[in-house]
C-alpha cells in the first residue's frame, strides 16, 4: 500500500524544511572571548563574502563614580551636623569605630580631614571622612560618637557646625 500525498502538499513540506535548514544555518554563532577577537572574527567573515559585512554590536559599561570628582570643594562651609553609632562596614570598607575620629560626608573624598567646629561651644575636632551620609535632608556631616562627644552634642543630637577641608 503505497501513500499518495497530493502534489501541492509536497511543494508545501518541501519548502518548509528548506526554509528550516536556512534559518537553523543562519542562527550559527561562534563564541568570542573579548573585542579583539570579535573584530577579528568580523575581518573574517567580511573578506570570505567578497562583500563587507555590517554588524552592530552594543557593548555597555557601566561606570560608578561616589561623588563628582570635577566638583569644586568649598574649604568652608556651615550646616547641622549629627553622630551615629551603628556597628557595621563603612562605605569605603572599614569597620566602624565609635572610638575613632570618623566622619560620614556626601562628596569629599575618603581619607579628606575635615576640623568640624560646634557654633554655640566653638569646640572643634578633627576627622577623617571614611563613610557616605548623612541621608537625612540639612544635615551636612555625621561624626562617630566620640567626635560627638569632643564637640559636645551627644545630649541634643544635632548642632549647627562650621566644617573646614584641611586636605
Amino acid at each position: 500500500m503505497a501513500l499518495s500525498i497530493p502534489f501541492q502538499d509536497f511543494v508545501r513540506l518541501v519548502s518548509a524544511i528548506t526554509a528550516t535548514v536556512a534559518l537553523a544555518a543562519c542562527n550559527q554563532t561562534m563564541p568570542v572571548a573579548n573585542r579583539s577577537d570579535l573584530s577579528a572574527a568580523n575581518r573574517e567573515a567580511s573578506l570570505e563574502g567578497g562583500r563587507p559585512m555590517h554588524r552592530r554590536v552594543a557593548i555597555r559599561t557601566i561606570k560608578h563614580t561616589p561623588y563628582k570628582r570635577t566638583a569644586q570643594i568649598s574649604p568652608t562651609s556651615y550646616g547641622i551636623a549629627s553622630f551615629y553609632s551603628d556597628d557595621q562596614l563603612t562605605a569605603n570598607g572599614e569597620k566602624f569605630n565609635p572610638k575613632a575620629m570618623t566622619a560620614a560626608h556626601p562628596t569629599l573624598p575618603f581619607g579628606t580631614r575635615l576640623r568640624v567646629t560646634n557654633l554655640a561651644t566653638g569646640r572643634f575636632v578633627t576627622v577623617r571622612i571614611n563613610d557616605r551620609g548623612p541621608y537625612v535632608p540639612g544635615r551636612v556631616v555625621d561624626v562617630s560618637v566620640s567626635a560627638a562627644e569632643s564637640l559636645g552634642i551627644v545630649d541634643r543630637g544635632t548642632a549647627k557646625v562650621k566644617l573646614d577641608v584641611i586636605n
